[in-house]
């Protein structure tokens, strides 16, 4: 089928599901839609850190500090968490902490996103057609070398959001 035939639930401002659409139809009309986002830390507290390719429809060949993607037509963000994970990092069978839902919109997109967190130590197997490379980061490292590199502006939103989160608890 292809990525840019995959349907997607497509949701109105309040994350109330209204339809479906394929992917290029929601990216090219840029409507609201559903993604998970799932930090996915090292024993130490580093991230991985994904590169994109160059073929990825929206953000291509930027670093993306979340594991994750576009809720399918009839996914919750669960569901959509786990299969993210296991199609791109070769990741199974971990514990998953939502973390929070939250609306993002920039000039190219308009999501509700899910955000995740997990701890994993073993190996990667990456989508080829998705992930060039992985890297761990700090969350420091992260936002200094966001300052002269390309990451996905919901990503950094999701650990920005993280981080004053894990602020604010006593």
């Amino acid at each position: 089928m292809g990525a840019a035939n995959e349907i997607v639930a497509i949701v109105d401002a309040q994350n109330n599901v209204v339809g479906a659409a394929p992917r290029w139809e929601m990216r090219a009309n840029r409507l609201i839609h559903r993604s998970t986002y799932i930090l996915v830390f090292n024993p130490e507290g580093a991230l991985y850190v994904q590169k994109r390719t160059m073929t990825k429809d929206v953000f291509p060949g930027y670093y993306d500090p979340a594991t994750g993607g576009v809720v399918l037509a009839g996914e919750n963000y669960e569901e959509s968490a786990m299969r993210e994970l296991a199609e791109e990092m070769g990741i199974r069978h971990v514990p998953l902490i939502r973390l929070s839902d939250f609306y993002f919109a920039d000039e190219r997109t308009q999501v509700w996103g899910g955000a995740f967190s997990c701890v994993y130590d073993g190996p990667l197997s990456l989508q080829a057609e998705e992930v060039e490379s992985v890297s761990l980061m700090t969350m420091d490292e992260i936002f200094q070398r966001a300052q002269t590199e390309q990451f996905t502006p919901d990503g950094l939103y999701v650990v920005q959001r993280y981080r004053e989160e894990r602020k604010q608890q006593p």
